[in-house]
């Protein structure tokens, strides 16, 4: 039994992807075809224990997902024409183990699905997982480090998000071609990237993201062979993943690139990278490509037989290239970074200075990783010191965090700066006469400041400049309350730790509130009949629903100010009642608790975001539901009801005035 089981799960890896191409042709619709494919495997798993593995599983798994497509259009009394002429394809195949037809550019089309703009990103690289890699909800879960529940989630909404939009299965036009094949091959080198520096997580790497993006861009490279852009993502995949062995240390530490032993990188996967390099420019005609120009780096630094001998100057025109048509953070980043090594740390030093105020980079550690490495080969240590220890603390992978902290220690002791940022910010929030919705508040910001400029930034060193840059990339796009709230923060935090007025570039925004329309009856039924949603969830629509007060008044409310009977809650110096919509749902809320929160977060708060005794239920040590976790979690839940697909605000919920 275990070996038809590991037979049938290689048979699925392989043949997945025709096989769901091949039925998603057929019943267009492709949560459907994965259903029907997966029908099949069960029957592998049923017969082929009594009956024998049949010489080409592969086959038989295609052959018995048709017919089960077959029997579904029949069933559904649909397209009677292509019935009948699916039926008599199938009848012309000789038995089970026949060798399927198939449309040569079905995978391809599957591909182009799978990768569709309208999905989210994460969605696109679950989806392309799922049904061309052939990996199951758990193995993705685990690849990217989150719950087999969002994995699950992500390919649901996917599909279903395919089915609603009636993305049709085709290859795009020749004019959209180029638009859509940047989006494919963006999932692919998405998977790669997260397998070859893993985001989160005790390991720098991934093995099998890498093998299953290496295993896509050549299988797309085989179904789309004139496309230069394709080869040169499968040359940079190839080169890169070369590095695999000598890219980590004997405990798993990161080894940078200067420092590899390069006589660990894998020579076949450098030549594949070659070769795949020059196909690119045989079939590519005019200007290169971005992936074209990324390869072409990657072929710089394995051309290069020692750290010593690498072209840094071609590497840095090549990456101010690869700039002018691709201009994003990142890209930029990385040429501060090539140009600091070919004309001197100062130069890129000032490259990256000019991308402090990109909000796309302002939790990026490798930002102020690369400030750190430029300071630190100036002989600026204190600040690339602090730079070293701001990087450890925005990064979510411990071999990176863990590398970056020795970094920073290896710069020797830092010379007494007197009180830091960090130190400040925890006494100025401690203080006795701060109530615990002030201390959230000021919290806010003053985390914000101490994340973005690093907590063992010296106090005398907080500059209105600085202030007024994290200001610009955090809030600038806020509304004006928002904005004047986090500015009066800082000034009272100025103020009390007597600093030059921090916040001395920041004006005050005029506050203009939009008025909010309440949702209409039709509205609030088709939110009242989402299906599966937690008791949580209704239990606080309701109330703001049912009570008119604010979210924030309700979101504050705790158990011991409930009066169950009377059917309300003290709120400050006013009341929140409510009807019997929410007089059904508290109790069961509230499953017996007695003190703490009504409404509670998800889960426990790690150690460095412990709230105060106020926010922490006692009974259950989590903490009170945020109004942002709130906001989110309602205007996820009610996209799909909003013609504008953003979703509803929560102030919505509050009932329309009855005219007199």
């Amino acid at each position: 039994m275990p070996d038809v089981h590991r037979t049938v799960d290689a048979a699925w890896k392989l043949e997945s992807a025709k096989i769901i191409a091949s039925l998603t042709r057929m019943v267009r619709d492709v949560g459907l075809a994965e259903e029907l494919a997966q029908d099949a495997v069960v029957a592998a798993l049923e017969q082929w224990p009594v009956s024998g593995v049949p010489d080409n599983p592969g086959a038989w798994l295609t052959t018995t997902a048709k017919r089960r497509a077959v029997d579904h259009l029949r069933r559904s009394q649909r397209l009677e024409r292509k019935q009948e002429q699916l039926a008599h394809e199938l009848g012309q195949q000789h038995g089970p183990d026949a060798t399927p037809d198939a449309e040569p550019d079905d995978v391809l089309r599957l591909v182009f699905l799978s990768c569709h703009p309208v999905l989210p990103t994460e969605a696109r690289a679950a989806l392309t997982l799922r049904l061309l890699g052939g990996l199951t909800a758990a193995e993705i879960s685990r690849a990217f480090l989150v719950t087999e529940t969002v994995i699950t989630q992500r390919i649901a909404r996917a599909k279903r998000t395919l089915a609603e939009r009636r993305v049709p299965f085709e290859l795009p036009e020749r004019d959209r071609l180029a638009e859509r094949l940047s989006s494919v091959l963006e999932v692919v080198y998405l998977i790669f990237n997260e397998g070859y520096s893993a985001t989160s997580g005790d390991d720098l790497m991934r093995p099998g993201l890498c093998l299953e993006a290496l295993r896509l861009g050549r299988l797309l490279a085989e179904l789309a062979p004139r496309e230069p852009e394709v080869h040169a993502l499968v040359a940079l995949m190839e080169i890169q993943a070369s590095r695999a062995a000598a890219r980590t240390g004997p405990s798993g530490e990161p080894v940078p690139l200067h420092e590899q032993n390069r006589g660990r990188w894998d020579q076949l996967l450098i030549r594949r990278g070659f070769t795949a390099m020059l196909r690119a420019r045989e079939t590519g005609g005019g200007a290169p490509g971005p992936y074209t120009l990324q390869a072409a780096i990657a072929v710089c630094h394995a051309q290069a037989r020692s750290a010593e001998d690498t072209d840094w100057t071609r590497i840095a025109s090549l990456y101010e290239a690869l700039a002018r048509i691709l201009p994003t953070p990142i890209v930029r980043l990385n040429r501060a970074v090539a140009v600091g090594m070919a004309h001197g740390p100062q130069a890129g030093l000032d490259l990256a200075d000019s991308l402090l105020a990109d909000a796309v980079l302002r939790d990026y550690h490798l930002l102020p990783g690369v400030r750190g490495d430029l300071l630190a080969r100036l002989g600026r240590h204190d600040e690339a010191r602090i730079e070293f220890r701001r990087a450890a603390s925005l990064t979510k992978n411990a071999a990176e965090r863990a590398f970056l902290e020795r970094r920073a220690d290896a710069l020797g002791a830092a010379a007494p700066p007197g009180r830091t940022l960090g130190q400040a910010a925890h006494d100025f929030l401690n203080r006795e006469e701060l109530d615990a919705a002030t201390r959230r508040s000021y919290g806010q910001t003053l985390r914000r400041l101490c994340r973005t400029l690093g907590e063992q930034l010296p106090l005398t060193s907080l500059t209105a400049d600085a202030v007024t840059r994290v200001f610009v990339t955090t809030w600038g796009g806020a509304a004006a309350a928002t904005w004047n709230r986090h500015r009066s923060a800082v000034r009272s935090f100025g103020a009390w730790a007597a600093l030059d007025d921090p916040a001395a570039g920041l004006d005050r925004r005029t506050e203009t509130r939009p008025r909010t329309r309440p949702l209409d009856s039709a509205q609030l039924d088709a939110v009242w009949d989402l299906p599966d949603l937690p008791l949580r969830e209704k239990t606080l629509w309701r109330l703001l629903h049912e009570s008119a007060a604010g979210v924030s008044a309700v979101l504050a409310l705790n158990v011991e100010d409930l009066d169950l009977d009377d059917r309300r809650a003290r709120a400050g110096d006013t009341w929140v009642a409510w009807r019997s919509g929410t007089a059904r749902l508290l109790p069961r809320l509230l499953a017996g608790r007695t003190r703490g929160p009504v409404f509670l977060s998800d889960r426990r708060p790690g150690p460095a975001r412990t709230p105060g005794p106020a926010d922490l239920c006692p009974d259950t040590g989590r903490r009170r539901l945020s109004y942002e976790r709130a906001e989110y979690l309602f205007k996820q839940a009610t996209r799909a009801l909003d013609p504008a697909r953003d979703g509803y605000t929560l102030r919505r919920l509050k009932p329309r005035r009855r005219a007199r």
